[in-house]
């Protein structure tokens, strides 16, 4: 097991962030120069909400944008697409990825697992592996 040289290590989908975030800042501008040119017989109310058409699109990019996990001296942090959960290292007992999972599990000491989509094959399936791999090792460093 190896453990890193120094806390805190982040695991997050970086591709797809750099995509998603620039096309959020296009949605708002697209629909906000939409709202301008729009026909005159168009009414202002119709024109604002192209604008929040625009906004509510690019929140639902920032929130596909989100997911990341970020390991510490103390525990783990989820952040997930609506949700984010602080986990000590004593509540973690598993991670797994298996074959044909979107993104990595962790089983936790009450039973339950929660998704940790920031490790996801998305990215390139040998990186997650091996994402999902150093957070299990970090698991069994901290839990023994």
């Amino acid at each position: 097991m190896s453990t890193p040289a120094e806390f805190p290590v982040t695991w997050a989908p970086r591709r797809t962030r750099a995509v998603l975030l620039p096309v959020c800042a296009l949605l708002v501008v697209l629909f906000a120069v939409m709202a301008v040119a729009l026909p005159a017989n168009w009414q202002l109310n119709d024109r604002i909400m192209m604008a929040a058409s625009g906004v509510l699109f690019a929140g639902v990019g920032l929130m596909l944008a989100r997911p990341r996990v970020s390991a510490d001296a103390q525990g783990v942090t989820v952040v997930n697409f609506v949700r984010r959960r602080r986990l000590a290292w004593a509540e973690i007992v598993g991670v797994n990825f298996r074959q044909g999972d979107p993104w990595a599990t962790l089983d936790l000491a009450d039973g339950t697992s929660l998704a940790a989509v920031g490790i996801q094959s998305g990215v390139g399936k040998a990186q997650a592996i091996a994402d999902a791999r150093a957070l299990r090792d970090l698991v069994a460093h901290h839990s023994g």
